[in-house]
């Protein structure tokens, strides 16, 4: 920005010159040529007289007569002279100095309608050297575009139920939980048997409730366990609520129904059977054979989930890992969470699919496959080219936030394995 404004305004003064130096040397040369020329005038009519003298055209009489006369008008030429330059500088002055402030004030003008002031803002130098400050901001107003165009559409048609779910889950993506709810709420008024709807519903409504899924998030659970008996995160949910009061037998009936909905060996299966053994642990039951050390809990998501698909094959999964470039290490915290994520490599913004870490574990290996997406109508395997990335999150949000650290890969095909990620880079 400091270059830009000392070469403008080196333009502006080099301008100012070329106009302004003409302008008030003109008013002073005209006066100056114009009293030369009067005076050279008499003097060739001095010499005109004298030699009329000389050769006895004129008498001595009426010589001195014709040369008090051009003496008079001598003296009279060089008083005017003497008192005229005091008004012609003041005008060039005034003239100059109108043009002088008015330049510098109609050049800001038009720069403001017609150049790009937001780039002198410290903001925007930050973004273009880094080349993805403005990706995010870019990502921020197309998601309140879109919303925008969503509720638009809704106005002309509040029964589009397909607009009300994409409104829900949007709000609910960026962490706008209240907003979700009422989208969500509207949606199952539309289709008061979706089960998914229903699940994510009731999800939606433990995180307003502060991750607590009693009273109203518990009635739509069973509304949703009473649409489809064998819904794999509605049985999720309920496992919790059964976990939640103590009730480990029906706990571990909910979640062995979701753990058969999920790809075996997949995080999501570990997590499950984690929770599956507490729950047999603290309520005194058989422990299942083979069962992993015990886990914490599941709980409502902090992302809707998807339901689960088949099994990933090697074209249906991106793989890597990930590391923290060294220079960063020292502004995070081992309990900081480590957000690995796929997005479509067509330029949104929305995850495919996405998993947890601290930075403690770094550096780590990491696989994404459906059995993480995020959405029913969004997964992993929909799309042939990707965008692999890895967020440090300082606030504990999944979406990117200013003072997070990231590292992104290029454009990556489906089932591509052994990306090496690098978190280098901190957000504006």
């Amino acid at each position: 920005m400091t270059t830009f404004v000392l070469i403008a305004a080196a333009m502006l003064v080099a301008a100012c010159a070329w106009v302004l130096v003409p302008l008030l040397r003109h008013r002073h040369d005209a006066s100056i040529d114009r009293e030369s020329s009067n005076l050279a005038i008499l003097r060739d009519q001095r010499a005109e007289l004298e030699a009329d003298l000389g050769n006895g055209v004129v008498s001595a009489e009426q010589y001195e007569t014709a040369r008090a006369e051009l003496d008079r008008r001598v003296l009279e030429e060089t008083r005017v002279a003497q008192a005229t330059p005091a008004t012609p500088v003041r005008s060039g002055a005034w003239t100059a100095a109108t043009i002088g402030a008015l330049m510098p004030v109609a050049a800001a003008i038009l720069y403001i309608l017609l150049g790009t002031p937001s780039a002198l803002s410290p903001n925007a130098a930050r973004a273009a050297a880094s080349g993805e400050a403005g990706e995010h901001a870019t990502s921020a107003e197309q998601i309140e575009a879109m919303i925008g165009r969503v509720k638009e559409k809704l106005a002309a048609d509040p029964n589009d139920l397909e607009g009300w779910v994409v409104l829900a889950r949007t709000y609910y993506v960026t962490q706008r939980p209240n907003e979700a709810a009422a989208a969500f709420e509207r949606a199952v008024t539309l289709a008061p048997e979706d089960a998914d709807l229903l699940a994510d519903y009731a999800d939606t409504l433990g995180v307003v409730q502060g991750r607590s899924l009693e009273g109203k998030p518990s009635e739509i659970v069973e509304r949703a366990l009473k649409a489809n008996p064998n819904h794999w995160k509605a049985n999720a949910l309920a496992g919790t609520i059964a976990f939640e009061r103590k009730q480990y037998a029906k706990a571990v009936a909910h979640w062995e129904r979701t753990k058969a909905a999920v790809p075996p060996g997949s995080p999501v299966a570990q997590s499950i059977d984690g929770s599956i053994a507490e729950a047999r642990q603290l309520g005194g039951l058989d422990p299942a054979s083979a069962t992993p050390p015990p886990a914490p809990p599941i709980v409502a998501s902090v992302v809707p989930a998807a339901p689960p698909a088949a099994a990933a094959t090697g074209g249906t999964k991106v793989s890597g890992r990930v590391s923290l470039a060294p220079m960063l290490a020292a502004g995070v915290s081992p309990e900081d969470p480590v957000y690995v994520f796929a997005r479509p490599a067509d330029g949104s913004r929305m995850p495919l699919a996405l998993m947890k870490k601290q930075v403690k574990d770094l550096p780590f290996a990491f696989t994404l496959d459906d059995s993480m997406a995020m959405s029913p109508s969004a997964k992993l395997s929909d799309h042939g080219q990707v965008v692999v990335g890895a967020r440090v999150s300082r606030t504990g949000s999944p979406m990117p936030q200013s003072g997070d650290l990231e590292g992104l890969s290029p454009p990556v095909k489906l089932g591509e394995s052994g990306l090496a990620l690098v978190i280098d880079r901190r957000l504006p």
